[in-house]
């Protein structure tokens, strides 16, 4: 799935867009039971901004795929990133409690790339 973007209108200010996904779900590659959670988005934009309903059927896509937290915070940052040359861009997923324990992990990029990952 191609993630569209548009131009945007603002270019010479730094402004921050967030993109929320309350219902975002994928599968566990090792029980092969659904994972949910909520993937946050926060971006810096420079000539480009992402699309609302591409990435909608964007994160769509992970419903039926077999892969880690970590994996899918970190897959999402870089064709994100790919997609729109953010200035800087922070994806968090904040997971469902399963068996006890629940998980968090952010990864962020800035124009010079890769600054932290938790």
């Amino acid at each position: 799935m191609e993630i569209e973007v548009f131009e945007n209108q603002f270019p010479n200010r730094d402004y921050y867009i967030t993109h929320v996904n309350e219902e975002f779900t994928s599968v566990c590659p090792k029980t092969g039971l659904p994972d949910f959670g909520k993937i946050s988005v926060e971006y810096i934009p420079d000539k480009l901004c992402l699309e609302l309903k591409s990435l909608k059927y964007y994160f769509l896509e992970f419903r039926n795929k077999g892969i880690f937290y970590e994996a899918v915070v970190n897959q999402i940052l870089d064709d994100l990133v790919n997609a729109c040359k953010p200035r800087y861009m922070s994806v968090t997923g904040d997971f469902s409690t399963r068996g006890g324990l629940n998980s968090k992990v952010v990864a962020e990029y800035d124009e010079d790339g890769l600054i932290s990952q938790e």
